[in-house]
């Protein structure tokens, strides 16, 4: 196994004390597991900007303020150094994110520390004591299924509570713990405030939800969560605990869907990459019909 040198540098920091093995590797970074003390840790290796896959990274950004104007001018331009103030900023919003999602009360792994841009959090584990799963390669049954749909959907609101949107909420950014789901991954993460594709995100996150109890369950009715608990919060009426009705209904005013569908064909190249590398048992299941 070859560790990455911002690990080789965590174990010189005394940091962490060895790194164990590979745990996953998506998009935007790589996750080993490592140990510290008698501990069990994850620590999340970021790639560069030109090793991710991540599309229209713009619409994740708009409204990220850097530290001064020469940075913000550098950013604009695209130059050596405002990469590099671009860069640092898509790895630290998953720290910030993570705090205060944290303090939200949303279920979220516990940072240990951001050092060396590598981001060191609690290891989740399954009711075996091993690193836990993510969502999408578990089999589950209906009702498993129904009652993890009902703890995302509360999870969704309390994350929207604190302002904060996922941006790319699937069942492959959920471990299942042993004690039930836990999001993972925020750097593409939007402060709803900032940014004014937060609806069209949040719906999308929304929606990757319902595909995921769909599958269990074709039976199941889909209800406008999403734009409920938007326009909830839009009234300064959503708070964490919040129990949506699903009796949404659309305005009449005409609304332009264009980004919307955008965002969705992208989410679903990037669903397709995923389950390409992972395999995945719901679709064996189908296979064998």
């Amino acid at each position: 196994m070859r560790i990455p040198e911002s690990l080789l540098t965590l174990i010189d920091y005394g940091v962490i004390d060895e790194v164990i093995r590979p745990l996953m590797s998506g998009k935007e970074a790589r996750v080993y597991l490592v140990s510290l003390g008698d501990e069990l840790k994850v620590a999340k290796v970021y790639k560069s900007s030109i090793n991710r896959s991540f599309q229209k990274r713009s619409i994740y950004t708009e409204g990220r303020k850097t530290r001064n104007s020469r940075d913000q001018r550098a950013v604009s331009r695209r130059s050596r150094h405002g990469k590099a103030i671009d860069e640092e900023a898509w790895r630290s919003t998953e720290v910030d994110m993570i705090y205060r999602l944290q303090r939200a009360g949303v279920r979220v792994p516990k940072p240990h520390c951001f050092e060396s841009g590598v981001l060191v959090m609690e290891m989740i584990t399954d009711g075996y004591g091993s690193p836990a799963p993510r969502l999408g390669e578990v089999k589950l049954d209906v009702e498993v299924a129904r009652e993890i749909y009902g703890h995302l959907i509360q999870e969704i609101i309390r994350m929207l509570s604190a302002g904060i949107v996922h941006g790319d909420l699937s069942d492959f950014n959920i471990l299942l713990g042993s004690d039930g789901p836990i999001i993972i991954d925020f750097p593409q993460s939007v402060d709803t405030a900032h940014n004014n594709s937060a609806r069209d995100l949040l719906l999308r996150d929304v929606q990757n939800i319902h595909d995921f109890l769909l599958a269990y369950d074709p039976s199941f009715v889909v209800r406008p969560y999403g734009e409920e608990m938007w326009d909830l919060y839009r009234r300064n009426e959503l708070t964490s605990e919040t129990v949506l009705t699903g009796d949404w209904e659309p305005s009449r005013k005409n609304a332009n869907l264009t980004q919307v569908y955008e965002l969705i064909d992208d989410a679903n190249e990037e669903e397709q990459e995923r389950r390409e590398r992972t395999p995945h048992p719901r679709r064996k299941r189908r296979r064998r019909r």
